[in-house]
This record gives C-alpha cells, sequence and structure tokens, in this order.
C-alpha cells in the first residue's frame, strides 16, 4: 500500500508517504505558510522515495474539522494531486488523527479530542483504541462550547488537542474523568508522609494538548480505511460548523 498523505488544519504543515509499513514526514510549524511549504514537502518525499504518483494507491488527506484556510488547502492540494494522476482520495477525520496522535504519544486508549475552534468553541470528539489499535469514535464529532461538552463516561481518560489549553473549563468539567488512576511514580517513596497534605498533592490528570493532527497519522488512518477510497472530484472538506465568520445583525436604521 503507497499513500500519500496532506495535513494542513492546523499550526503544523506536513507531508507524509507510507509504503508498506514504512513512513517518511515532513513536517513545519508555520501558520499561514501552509500553501508556500506542502507541495515542496510532497515533492520531497515522492523524489526520495523515488516513486511516481502514478504508483500511488491513494491521496489521504485532513478533511477536518479544523481552519477553515487550513481544511481548504488539504483537500484542494489532495483534489488536485489526485486529478492529475487519476489517483483516488480518502478524507480522514482531524479529530481521528489528533486521537491517534495523542495514543502514540501517551499509550492511553481513551481519548477526549478538543480542537480550538475560536469564538468559544471546540471542535469534539471522542474515542477508544482497541486491542487492534484501531481508532474507534464513541459518538458523533460536534462543534460546541467547552462547558457544553458531554460528560465523559467513567475514568481513564486523556484529553488531546489544542482546545484542552485554550480553554481551562474544559479541564474542569471533566477533571473526574481525566484523573490518573495509576500511581505516576515508578520508585514511589518507601518511607512516606503518614499524614499527606491533600492541598499540597499535585493534581494527576492525563492531558496532552501538545497533541495534534499530523500527516502520518493522516497516513495511518487512511490505511486502514482504504476500502473508503472515493474518486477525486468526492474530495469534500468537513467543516462541522456551517457559521466560519461571526457574523452580527446590523443596528436598525444603519448601511
Amino acid at each position: 500500500m503507497k499513500i500519500l498523505a496532506i495535513e494542513t488544519s492546523g499550526n503544523d504543515c506536513s507531508a507524509a508517504l507510507l509504503i508498506d509499513d514504512q513512513l517518511e514526514q515532513r513536517c513545519e510549524t508555520a501558520p499561514r505558510r501552509h500553501a508556500d511549504l506542502i507541495l515542496g514537502m510532497l515533492e520531497t518525499l515522492l523524489q526520495g522515495a523515488n516513486v511516481h504518483l502514478s504508483a500511488l494507491d491513494a491521496i489521504a488527506y485532513g478533511r477536518g474539522p479544523g481552519s477553515f484556510t487550513g481544511v481548504r488547502i488539504a483537500t484542494a492540494v489532495a483534489q488536485g494531486i489526485a486529478f492529475g494522476a487519476n489517483r483516488p482520495v480518502i478524507g480522514v477525520s482531524t479529530l481521528a488523527a489528533t486521537a491517534r496522535a495523542a495514543y502514540r504519544q501517551t499509550g492511553q486508549r481513551k481519548i477526549a479530542c478538543a480542537l480550538d475552534a475560536r469564538m468559544g468553541e471546540v471542535y469534539w470528539g471522542c474515542y477508544r483504541i482497541d486491542d487492534g489499535d484501531q481508532i474507534r469514535l464513541l459518538d458523533l464529532e460536534s462543534v460546541v462550547a467547552p462547558e457544553h461538552t458531554p460528560i465523559l463516561d467513567g475514568s481513564g481518560w486523556c484529553g488531546a488537542g489544542s482546545g484542552w489549553e485554550a480553554y481551562p473549563a474544559l479541564a474542569e468539567r471533566h477533571q473526574a474523568s481525566l484523573m490518573s488512576d495509576a500511581n505516576p511514580d515508578p520508585d514511589p517513596d518507601p518511607d512516606p508522609d503518614p499524614d499527606p497534605d491533600p492541598e499540597s498533592e499535585p493534581m494527576r490528570v492525563r492531558m496532552h494538548s501538545e497533541s495534534g493532527p499530523q500527516a502520518e497519522d493522516i497516513a495511518w488512518l487512511a490505511c486502514a480505511t482504504a476500502q473508503d477510497a472515493q474518486r477525486a472530484d468526492q474530495a469534500l472538506p468537513v467543516y462541522l460548523r456551517n457559521r466560519v465568520t461571526d457574523v452580527r445583525p446590523k443596528p436598525a436604521g444603519s448601511s
């Protein structure tokens, strides 16, 4: 399986080439420069592997949700390449890619993803990674105010994505579900304080706000859902929000 992957929905611009079980990625944190960087990254990967576009099985892209401009860039680039090479496309949820990134970085299998959607909202999706390392969406992805996110079921969750840092109220709402149920100290004090002050104990929560979608996660998820490949003309972004700008009605009598 040969998959070329594109992810530009957030601050990171990344491209990856997956050939069977070998993956190469190029990534740069460069807000507002994705359009300038992505084609060069793709060309470098293809030339380095000596792979022609016609040899690819599919072009994968982060379909959103995320930055309005960034999601459109990934979709348009993937569609253009797919049209030119007569290859199919595979759109991958950036929330699912965030969940996979968090699992890859932490090993946690219950991931609550929140990406900063601006305008006082987050893109929200909850995932479980099964024993076969498959990413399973537990409910619908949505755009919602942090204080209205559905309460997480049970404990042992890991928060992932930029929304957790952008909106502290989110962590407060889900604190009980994010609390670690294991002792994080691999070498506990053999003579602990018999009467510790609970207020002096640091709050141990599973949080990985730095996790975000990258092309390598898009590529692996696309490989797992290759049966969902579509024609190039079917490549579409997913915004979750119909309203992409804050439009307020004008006062009566204004022009």
